[in-house]
């Protein structure tokens, strides 16, 4: 599917030629109908719509947001994607403006060096071609194309490794997402889903390598978390794409680390145990 794949109806077709990251020299049914509809419901009771000024063309425009409170955590996946009981909050993280095609997640829309915003100018509002905000909630695909937005500018805005990372995660969630609420009577359901699952590999591969790029580079906090938290996590993203003896070097770290809260060192043991398994079923 390729990172960036379905920019180019909105204009874009150039940002596949991009390389995400700079390289480096080498170092020494009815039923299911009304669920559905209940479903979108009662997400879109959940969000509002908030105002934002985009840094770049200067125009005001809305983005959807969560409604504090109004959206209760049930779970959190390994990798500390969380979960709700309404809406997927990462659909509604990146933040868009629809005029000139600036997009960024939310604690990264913020003000922009002139050099910067001439970047963006150049290679992303001179061919975009307008995008219009969805009415009601942000589906799955809507989701993934603001991703794509985010992912772009991030590029060519030329941001750090580790904010390039957050993004590839983020948008790996998404996909992660979507395949778990594929209805069953999805034609060609389990191709779907392949794709699906593909695309997420690729995304959360791009975080691992960003975020393990960013460790040695890059002041802690890091995208909002401590250094304990980025390790565990690089940790986690390296089991999730088969690098399982990478995996395990990182969970060591926190597993012997004076830093690590009780809590973050319960889900390492849950990583390592799972690395043990994947490692004796090769």
């Amino acid at each position: 599917m390729g990172l960036f794949s379905g920019l180019e109806s909105l204009g874009l077709s150039k940002m596949k030629e991009k390389e995400l990251f700079e390289k480096e020299e080498p170092k020494t049914a009815e039923g299911a109908k009304e669920q559905s509809q209940t479903k979108q419901k009662n997400e879109a009771d959940v969000l509002f719509d908030k105002t934002y000024v985009c840094p770049v063309c200067g125009k005001e425009f809305t983005s959807k947001t969560i409604r504090t409170g109004r959206n209760k955590l049930v779970a959190q996946d390994l990798d500390l994607r969380a979960k709700y009981d309404t809406a997927d909050v990462s659909k509604y993280d990146p933040v868009v403006c629809g005029t000139c095609g600036f997009a960024a997640l939310s604690k990264f829309f913020k003000p922009l060096s002139s050099a910067q915003e001439k970047l963006i100018k150049e290679n992303i509002s001179n061919n975009f071609k307008g995008m219009k905000e969805p009415e009601g909630a942000y589906s799955y695909d809507d989701a993934i194309m603001r991703y794509k937005l985010v992912l772009a500018s991030t590029v060519v805005k030329g941001a750090k490794n580790s904010e390039k990372a957050f993004v590839c995660l983020k948008m790996a969630w998404v996909y992660r997402g979507k395949a778990e609420s594929l209805p069953d009577d999805t034609p060609n359901r389990e191709a779907v889903l392949k794709e699906l699952q593909d695309a997420e590999i690729e995304c959360l591969t791009n975080a691992y390598e960003g975020f393990n790029s960013a460790f040695s580079q890059e002041a802690f906090p890091m995208c909002g978390m401590d250094e304990s938290t980025v390790t565990y996590l690089v940790a986690e993203l390296a089991r999730r794409v088969g690098k399982l003896e990478e995996a395990g070097r990182w969970i060591s770290q926190i597993l012997v680390s004076r830093s690590a809260s009780d809590r973050l060192k319960d889900r390492a043991r849950e990583v390592k145990a799972l690395i043990g398994k994947e490692k004796d079923g090769k």
